[in-house]
């Protein structure tokens, strides 16, 4: 007989906008005990064909764009990648790093990072918003209902294949286009598939988020980290590729292990689940219009609805990594889709407007939880600690010997990670000062990109200031749940990190 679950009161851990504001208060702490300091930024404009100079002092100076110019400031880059446009953010030229006057933030600098972390991270929360709306639009038709009744009959016995391929198509992804952000999208028409196999919200993040991050950890082509990261170190984003390769490979079969093992566990007792305490909201949250056994009729016109929501994926894909969409873009995507299926639908205007408002009404929280990450990197950059945090990190690995240099970079780029949890904002600013010390060590610089890679995913499966708390509050999943699950996986990208490294340095 199996025993009742525990009912009784239960402490809950802090909820991820809680969590947020106290890294808030930490943040400014630390614009008050970390000096404060900059490097010179450089950064190319196209209408006067000019290198543009910002020192510390805020004067600004403007140079010819040559190559013979970018040598002098020791900045080992190809000029066409600024005039192309594959350098677009401000890069840290190496040895300009100066003390500056302390710029200490205080408690009235909370709220007014909050509201300007959203107000700039507002094509994100518009592109969530209007995903919620489709979702909603979606609901309403009956449409997921119907498709998961016919799924959940067919894959009845081979449930895990789904996950696993899953698992395959996002750190596909990752590896290859970067899919982070994007995947949010993935989540409505994924976590009520995983349901219907009878899966737990563990699973849901697992398969999409943590295999995405993973593929994108071990980037082989990924335009947003690798590529741009061997542009600012001044080398061919192809070297190193082999062992990136390799490395996402063994990552991603390492994602369908753990995820195997986990479902396993959940089948056999599904108090095991991680999340056993949450179930019932979880699935209250994402099965809204009935039990799946109800045997909603599968329709031709349901089935369009869900062909067309499907297609929005790959076109979101093909845009974002071919004709240069961001989010504007995408959330225009599913914008547009969503007015063709409510013309398609059958259902009244009213019905229409109350069923798309109500599902971006849902997706509210997530992306508040969105200003508020940017908001905490405002205080760190405003408080002018960020560029003195890189100083003192590159000045730790400085002169150190081989693979203990190698993976000493690792958990530099680790504790960056936190600081700076946008990969292509961290390259343009890390990589010109950090590239430079592998020549001084005697190693390639393509290591130095490989530690940059690997050592801020591994803390980005974690930092609050990242994706991780938005997908959380997404899918109802408590902080303290998803460090159990995953800090087994960020130990094996530092472990199997650092050994690919060290044969780096050795095959060098």
């Amino acid at each position: 007989m199996c025993a009742e679950p525990n009912t009784q009161t239960r402490r809950q851990f802090p909820t991820a906008f809680t969590i947020l504001f106290l890294i808030m208060l930490l943040a400014i702490g630390l614009t008050w005990i970390i000096p404060a300091g900059a490097y010179a930024k450089l950064s190319y404009n196209a209408a006067s064909h000019m290198l543009t100079i910002n020192t510390p002092q805020g004067e600004t100076r403007r140079v010819p764009a040559t190559q013979d110019e970018l040598t002098r400031l020791d900045i080992n880059i190809g000029v066409e990648q600024f005039v192309n446009g594959t350098i677009r953010k401000p890069i840290a030229i190496p040895g300009t790093y100066e003390r500056l006057a302390q710029a200490p933030k205080g408690l009235s600098d909370v709220a007014v990072s909050m509201v300007k972390g959203t107000i700039e991270g507002a094509d994100i929360i518009v592109f969530i918003l209007v995903l919620g709306g489709l979702i909603g639009v979606i609901n309403k038709t009956g449409a997921f209902n119907a498709g998961l009744v016919a799924l959940s009959r067919k894959t009845r016995g081979n449930e895990f294949l789904f996950v696993a391929l899953v698992c395959f198509v996002m750190a596909l992804g990752g590896t290859t286009c970067g899919l982070e952000e994007e995947a949010v999208a993935f989540y409505p028409i994924l976590v009520p598939i995983f349901l219907a196999l009878g899966y737990d919200s563990i699973v849901c993040v697992g398969a999409i988020f943590l295999a995405a991050s993973m593929g994108t950890t071990f980037s082989t082509i990924n335009p947003f980290s690798v590529v741009i990261a061997s542009n600012a170190a001044g080398i061919p984003f192809t070297e190193g590729l082999i062992f990136r390769a390799v490395g996402c490979l063994v990552g991603t079969l390492v994602v369908i292990g753990y995820l195997y093992w986990y479902c396993k566990k959940i089948k056999a007792n599904p108090a095991f689940s991680y999340t056993y305490e949450d179930r019932e909201s979880f699935r209250a949250r994402f099965l809204k219009e009935g039990s799946l056994d109800e045997g909603i009729p599968f329709t031709l016109r349901r089935k369009i609805i869900l062909t067309l929501f499907i297609l929005a994926f790959p076109l979101m894909v093909w845009g974002v990594s071919m004709a240069g969409w961001w989010f504007p873009q995408m959330a225009a995507s599913f914008l547009a889709v969503a007015i063709i299926i409510i013309f398609i639908s059958g259902l009244k205007e009213k019905e229409a407007v109350e069923a798309f408002t109500q599902g971006a009404s849902e997706l509210v929280a997530v992306s508040l939880i969105i200003g508020l990450a940017r908001g905490v990197n405002l205080v760190l950059d405003q408080g002018m600690i960020s560029d003195t945090i890189l100083a003192y990190a590159s000045s730790l690995v400085a002169g150190m010997h081989g693979a203990v240099f190698a993976v000493a970079q690792m958990l530099v780029f680790t504790l960056l990670g936190l600081v700076v949890p946008s990969s292509s904002g961290l390259a343009v600013l890390s990589m010109p000062i950090m590239a430079p010390l592998a020549d001084t060590v005697m190693i390639p610089r393509y290591i130095v990109v490989s530690a940059y890679n690997w050592g801020q995913y591994a803390m980005l499966f974690l930092a609050p200031t990242g994706l991780v708390l938005v997908t959380l509050q997404m899918l109802g999943i408590q902080f303290n749940q998803w460090v159990r699950f995953v800090l087994p996986m960020v130990g094996f990208v530092l472990g199997f990190g650092a050994m690919m490294l060290v044969a780096q340095v050795m095959m060098a």
